[in-house]
């Protein structure tokens, strides 16, 4: 790579000079905060992004800055789809797969962030349901349209350091639910399911990895009051103090989706491949402190075991 980049980079700094005419990415929700952003770079480089949207109206209204900054032939176009309903999930991979247009990438943004306990239209904890297996059943019924060469990017998070996944009991029914604690799990999956990925398609040329946009003010906050804010901030900070870091700062949108575009299109498919990035680079695995991946996120055989309890859940075998 001939230039490294950090957490300040933006989407722009780190698509300076890329053209991306005639590539054809599929972003998820592609409303609102990082998947805007995230879009609008792309097609600003002249990709063709297909935007997956929950609410087609606010959908079509957050992306005219995306079809106002295009360039080179870019675009973009959205489809319908509800993560949190597996009719949905369905029926929106059916389409593409119909529609039989490739894919030089995909990027898993779309997420639900510590809401209070509920389920989903199929009966999955919410969390996990929305994050980890709409995302596991879409791209699994994509794959086909995946050219060599493509990379699926799937946003984790620092959150994964509040849990690991629970094979036992993944929707809460015997464990005490808290609002953090199924974040962390569902984020874990998120990047247990990119080692799995990645491990069955590489030998295809399609590389997966999971990424940290860094903490970003944007919807996915929406169920978090201020008291859990503050619990965060107050938790991430004795721990930046312990470790001598400096405090926790906020990222800009920009900045926040430059690690999910690197990991797309600008890194080398080999280094980020099965990994987990944050900052614009591989993390490092660190299982204490603020800073890095814990072991748990990417032990290959937990993805093995995530893979095969996913695929009972939602009755599909890829």
């Amino acid at each position: 790579m001939t230039q490294t980049f950090g957490a300040t980079s933006t989407t722009d700094d780190v698509l300076a000079g890329v053209d991306l005419s005639g590539k054809r990415i599929l972003v998820t929700g592609a409303s609102a905060g990082l998947g805007v952003e995230t879009a609008r770079a792309l097609a600003a480089h002249g990709a063709w992004v297909v935007g997956a949207v929950r609410d087609q109206a606010k959908g079509q209204a957050a992306t005219q800055v995306v079809r106002d900054q295009a360039a080179n032939g870019g675009g973009i176009e959205l489809v319908q789809l509800d993560l949190a309903s597996l009719a949905s999930v369905r029926a929106c991979a059916d389409a593409l797969v119909a529609a039989g247009k490739p894919f030089d990438a995909v990027i898993c943004n779309a997420g639900v962030m510590a809401c209070p306990f509920g389920k989903t239209a199929d009966g999955f904890e919410t969390q996990f349901g929305t994050n980890h297996l709409g995302h596991f059943v879409l791209v699994n019924r994509i794959a086909s349209l995946l050219k060599p060469g493509a990379r699926v990017v799937s946003l984790s998070s620092a959150g994964h350091r509040f849990a690991d996944v629970d094979l036992d009991d993944p929707n809460f029914e015997t464990t005490p639910y808290t609002e953090f604690g199924a974040y962390g799990r569902a984020k874990t999956a998120n990047a247990l399911f990119a080692v799995e990925f990645d491990r069955r398609h590489k030998a295809d040329g399609v590389r997966a990895a999971s990424v940290h946009p860094g903490g970003i003010q944007t919807e996915l906050g929406r169920h978090m009051t201020p008291t859990l804010v503050q619990e965060m901030l107050s938790s991430i900070n004795t721990a930046n103090e312990e470790a001598g870091a400096p405090a926790f700062e906020w990222k800009t949108i920009p900045q926040g989706a430059a690690t999910s575009v690197w990991a797309a299109i600008v890194a080398p498919a080999d280094a980020v491949g099965g990994q987990y990035c944050e900052d614009c680079h591989v993390a490092e695995r660190q299982e204490e402190g603020r800073g890095g991946v814990r072991g748990y996120a990417l032990e290959a055989e937990r993805a093995k075991a995530l893979w095969a309890l996913s695929e009972e859940m939602v009755g599909e075998v890829f």
